[in-house]
């Protein structure tokens, strides 16, 4: 009780937080994954949503505070940081089967509410950025997974979901995830050019993993933004940018691998018995992608290439991640 009694509380928070401040500029984001974007399948990782807003904290706020409680090198300061809430659709590739589907990925819909605070140090010829990331939320039937999926695929008029009966029960879960980046500076054939490495972290019921990964970007006014779209398993990325000036672009590529010590949405709920496969401890993602910033609007597209998850899944997932900022 006591960890459904936290999840509302930050819900609450969160929910609260996301409404507009008539006396401050923030930015807000909307989020779109789906594997149709990307490769016009679906199954898998089939759906995610997601709102958040950024903003520059105030002297004396919270966050501040936090970070100035962490050890050092953790988070230098808070340059922006957002709130965020969003739902997640997790399905096998053969959605009209009502059977269980054993050789498959389980059902699962996600509901969460989450907070991830920004740090970026400039340094000559460099900089570093660093990304705290806390979410709480519920996996099942809670999360509405089976409505919303049959909702959109009656009015798309797409295949009927049948097997949602299989789905996860009902667990909650708190996880947090941290990441560090580095990225170098330097200028090729006229652009501007960004690339460096990464190191992450998550711990929960959710997601346990480390990572590592690769980054670059190049295009005009890499400046004017943090970092690179994040998707899931990631937590959060910063889509904060500075609304001064006019065009600017980027295109922007990122290798990444993850031990996965745990997956909830493939190892199967914590506390009771349900479907789960037997999933690859190690998994890589590649991402390409765009980035389109005029004055306080900015637009980025990202597709992911992941490899195979589970023993037994017969091919890779690729899908496609929307984002759309602005300034209000």
């Amino acid at each position: 009780m006591a960890i459904l009694r936290l999840h509302y509380r930050l819900s609450v928070a969160v929910i609260t937080a996301l409404v507009p401040l008539v006396s401050q500029a923030d930015l807000y984001s909307l989020k779109i994954e789906n594997d149709i974007i990307a490769s016009g399948s679906d199954g898998h990782y089939t759906n995610g949503v997601e709102l958040m807003r950024s903003f520059e904290p105030e002297a004396d706020h919270w966050s501040r505070r936090f970070a100035g409680s962490l050890p050092d090198g953790f988070l230098s300061d808070i340059d922006n940081i957002a709130y965020r809430f969003g739902h997640q659709i997790y399905t096998p590739n053969e959605i009209e089967t009502p059977e269980l589907i054993e050789n498959d990925r389980p059902y699962a819909g996600l509901l969460f509410v989450g907070v991830s605070m920004f740090d970026d140090v400039a340094h000559a010829g460099w900089r570093e950025v660093s990304g705290l990331h806390m979410d709480v939320g519920l996996v099942g039937p809670g999360a509405g997974g089976k409505r919303i999926q049959r909702a959109v695929h009656e009015a798309t008029s797409s295949d009927e979901p049948r097997g949602w009966d299989n789905q996860l029960s009902n667990e909650p879960f708190i996880n947090a995830g941290y990441q560090k980046r580095w990225w170098l500076q330097q200028r090729f054939a006229g652009l501007e050019l960004e690339y460096g490495p990464s190191l992450g972290v998550s711990l929960g019921n959710l997601y346990t993993y480390g990572s590592a990964g690769l980054g670059l970007r190049i295009g005009q006014s890499l400046d004017r933004s943090f970092s690179l779209p994040a998707v899931a398993p990631a937590q959060g990325g910063s889509m904060y940018f500075d609304r001064s000036g006019g065009f600017a672009w980027s295109l922007f590529a990122n290798l990444e691998g993850r031990y996965m010590a745990h997956n909830m949405l493939l190892d199967g709920n914590t506390f009771t018995d349900s479907h789960s496969v037997d999933s690859r401890e190690w998994v890589g993602d590649a991402k390409t992608g765009v980035a389109l910033t005029w004055n306080s609007w900015q637009l980025a597209f990202a597709s992911v290439w992941r490899t195979r998850e589970f023993h037994g899944q017969n091919e890779h997932d690729q899908f496609g991640s929307l984002t759309l900022s602005a300034w209000f």
